[in-house]
This record gives C-alpha cells, sequence and structure tokens, in this order.
C-alpha cells in the first residue's frame, strides 16, 4: 500500500510519561546522534598517534575545520566559543547524516527543533553583545555614516532585519531536510511502480537517478551544517565587533 512521503516526518512516542514530555523518535534519534558524534571523537583521539591514522585524522580534520572558521569569521576572540559552535555543527551533521539511513528519524527535519536551536543562538548571541558593549550595543541598528535624516527608516529595518536571524536560519535547514527526504521518497516509489509495471526493467532509470539524490542528499547534509554553524559565527562576530 503506497505512503504518503511525508508520512516519514510524523513523531510517534516511544515511551509515554505522566507529565506529556513523551520519548519520541525524534527524541531516540537526538540521543543516538549525541552518542554517535561522542563515540566518534573519544574514539578518534584515543590513542593520539603522532602518525594519525584515518579515524583520528577525520577526528582532527573536523576539529580543525570549525576552528579555522571561528578564526577566519569571529577572529581570536571567538576561540573560547568554540566548543558551542562545535557542538552545534555536530548535532546538525549527525541529525542530517542519520536521517539518510532508512527507517531512522530526521529530527533536523522539524522546524520546532530547528527554531529552538535558532532562537538558542540568537539570544546566545545578543547577551554577549550586551555584556561586552552595554546599551552601544544598541548602535548595532545605526550603520556606521548613515545619514540622521534617514534613521527612522533605517532603524526600524536593520530591527526587523535583526529579529528575522532566527526564523531565516531554522526554516532554511528545516525547508531543505524536508525538501530532500521527500524527493527521495517520491522517486523510490517511482522504482517500485514501474519495476512492478515493467518487469523490473522500467525501475533502472529512477534507481539510478535515486542513487544520485542519495550522494546529493548527503552532500545537502553537509552543506546545511556548514551554514547553520557559519551564520552562527557570523552573528558572534557582530555581537562581538558590531560594524
Amino acid at each position: 500500500m503506497a505512503t504518503s512521503p511525508l508520512e516519514q516526518f510524523t513523531i510517534k512516542p516511544i515511551i509515554e510519561l505522566p507529565s506529556g514530555l513523551d520519548y519520541t523518535n525524534s527524541s531516540l534519534w537526538m540521543t543516538i546522534a549525541v552518542i554517535t558524534a561522542t563515540a566518534f571523537l573519544v574514539g578518534g583521539m584515543r590513542k593520539r598517534e603522532m602518525v594519525p591514522g584515518p579515524w583520528q585524522s577525520m577526528a582532527e580534520s573536523v576539529y580543525e575545520f570549525i576552528g579555522n572558521m571561528i578564526r577566519d569569521n569571529v577572529g581570536s576572540e571567538g576561540r573560547k566559543y568554540f566548543p558551542l559552535v562545535f557542538t552545534i555543527f555536530m548535532f546538525v551533521l549527525f541529525g542530517n547524516a542519520l536521517g539518510m539511513i532508512p527507517g531512522s528519524f530526521t529530527y533536523t527535519s522539524h522546524i520546532i527543533v530547528t527554531f529552538a536551536m535558532a532562537i538558542f543562538v540568537f539570544l546566545f548571541v545578543t547577551l554577549v553583545g550586551l555584556f561586552k558593549h552595554g546599551l552601544h550595543f544598541f548602535s548595532f541598528f545605526v550603520p556606521e555614516g548613515a545619514p540622521k535624516f534617514l534613521y527612522p527608516l533605517i532603524i526600524p529595518i536593520e530591527i526587523i532585519s535583526y529579529l528575522s536571524r532566527p526564523i531565516s536560519l531554522s526554516v532554511r535547514l528545516f525547508a531543505n531536510m524536508v525538501a530532500g527526504h521527500t524527493m527521495l521518497k517520491v522517486f523510490a516509489g517511482f522504482v517500485f511502480g514501474l519495476g512492478a509495471a515493467t518487469f523490473g526493467v522500467g525501475a533502472l532509470l529512477p534507481l539510478g537517478l535515486n542513487v544520485l539524490l542519495i550522494g546529493f542528499e548527503f552532500m545537502i547534509a553537509f552543506i546545511q551544517a556548514y551554514v547553520f554553524t557559519i551564520l552562527t559565527c557570523l552573528y558572534l562576530n557582530d555581537a562581538l565587533h558590531l560594524h
């Protein structure tokens, strides 16, 4: 029986709790992502060989990748925020990648999850800016060199742009994950439908296309984790350095 491509995004309770805060399939795959990411990093750095093997090389590459991202986009002041940025990248990346496993659940495909992460980043960088600059932080909404007679127009635009950050950050990740997984599900349906109608011959083309799309979706999983993380770095840079 054919099922809707959107059925894969249904949140189902695994352990029902009296408080109503059930342990769901989304919670389960968040737990699996945290355990998998931890095992990947701890296992890769367990021996710490002078000449690293493949596993250690991958762990060190991820570490250096995020370190360079912070250095290039935030500067030396951003080094203290490395644990936060690194955790965000790994959580999003493993959530996206593990969601490609058949029968798994992609928790980054739900706007409530991505928005919760985005609003946390938004509030965090805002507090960083307020603690560092005090009331001078609000000069961020007045571009340097702008004519004063344009302030009534520029300031509301800057405020709206600033407040829209968590929305754009969350919708970008959520929409890409939903669109990609829905597309894979639709093409997978073509494989079975055309295969049954043409004794398997007609399934070859959509099957080959589906394999290409899976590879493309893995690339998107990394790109979206990168985009979410680099935007976090840029927002942090704005909070630390203003204009």
